[in-house]
């Protein structure tokens, strides 16, 4: 019953592959807190840096315009080349805030995530116009998340917005019967103040959505147990491919070295547990184990030996050691040299005595 419960249920940290395959779909991590912050200290920036110069050259513009406001015509096509210059004027003043501002709301998402272009997340679906599907999504842990996320911004920002214009409303009062040079200054300092505290406080909540977004991502993308068995198989192979394969590698390796015995000088044995063929040659700097095995193989190398008439010689120590520290196609270490050569030297005998 758990292993049915667990086939069904996705309750098993997803793998990164799983997490590249969520982005490349187009379903990642995205918090519009985010945006929302980049973008308000965007605009506070660009109030701070840009108001001062683009509040005087609209004022140049306009202050020429009304000086000279006799002069123009407003008959056939004069009204009209006046008002594309106005708005000429006025673009060319906004022109670079309203870029920077575009490259915030950007960059809210690049540091986010990086650019992806998905075809998936565009394409029509019906749990989109389902009722069923709208009513889960409208009592959602997202939806009941959005609510109270936007019940604290307006809480909070509401507060610290009372906070600043209250001390001030006696200067607000005042500001009815002023000149513009007094209204444009005190209008523009107390912008980035409230501004200044909106993005402080948005900062704050930003972060913590972020966060919640990431856990609420992270959790749609965990896996079941079968799942991760099937990813296993894929990304893997089949475990009793797997097994069969390196199962035919052994073999083709074994009959290999079934092969290199008959040419060895000589086989060292335990005598029934290990065997190590060792060839040997004039000129060779040291002999060398072309074939080596335990138990059955053991036993199968003894008996191509002995069919080939390679002299097979017990030495229980030097086998077990041998198999234990020399890989197969490897020269003998030289702590084994002599005793090795005393082995060989003996075979060299028998074999001249047999006349071979």
């Amino acid at each position: 019953m758990a292993e049915d419960q667990d086939d069904t249920e996705r309750t098993e940290d997803p793998t990164q592959k799983r997490l590249d395959e969520a982005i490349e779909r187009g379903d990642v991590v995205k918090s519009q807190e985010v945006n929302t912050w980049f973008v308000i200290a965007a605009a506070a920036l660009v109030l701070l840096a840009f108001s001062g110069p683009m509040g005087a050259d609209l004022a140049t513009s306009m202050r020429g315009i009304i000086a000279n406001s006799y002069a123009f015509r407003v008959d056939g096509g004069d009204l009209l080349r006046l008002m594309e210059k106005i708005c000429m004027e006025v673009v060319a003043a906004v022109a670079m805030p309203i870029l920077l501002l575009a490259i915030a709301a950007l960059f809210g998402n690049i540091i986010q995530h990086r650019l992806i272009f998905s075809a998936e997340a565009i394409q029509p679906k019906l749990s989109k116009v389902s009722l069923l599907a709208g009513a889960k999504r409208l009592f959602s842990k997202q939806a009941l998340a959005n609510f109270v996320k936007g019940l604290l911004k307006l809480l909070l920002v509401g507060t610290v917005l009372i906070m600043l214009l209250w001390p001030e409303r006696h200067r607000l009062e005042g500001l009815i019967g002023s000149d513009v040079s007094v209204i444009i200054p005190f209008t523009r300092t107390m912008s980035l103040k409230l501004l200044g505290a909106v993005t402080a406080i948005l900062a704050i909540i930003a972060a913590a959505d972020y966060f919640f977004q990431y856990r609420q991502w992270y959790e749609r993308q965990k896996m079941s147990v079968r799942e991760l068995k099937e990813e296993y198989k894929q990304t893997e192979g089949d475990p009793k491919i797997k097994a069969k394969i390196k199962q035919i590698r052994h073999s083709r390796a074994r009959k290999r070295m079934m092969s290199a015995v008959p040419k060895a000088t000589v086989v060292v044995t335990n005598p029934t547990h290990f065997a190590i063929a060792l060839q040997y040659e004039r000129g060779m700097q040291a002999p060398v184990c072309v074939a080596k095995g335990a138990d059955l193989i053991a036993r199968k190398m003894r008996e191509v030996a002995t069919e080939h008439s390679v002299p097979v010689v017990e030495n229980p120590p030097l086998a077990r050691t041998l198999y234990a520290t020399v890989e197969i196609d490897q020269e003998i270490p030289p702590e084994h040299y002599k005793a090795v050569a005393e082995i060989i030297s003996y075979v060299m005998r028998l074999n001249r005595g047999r006349g071979r």
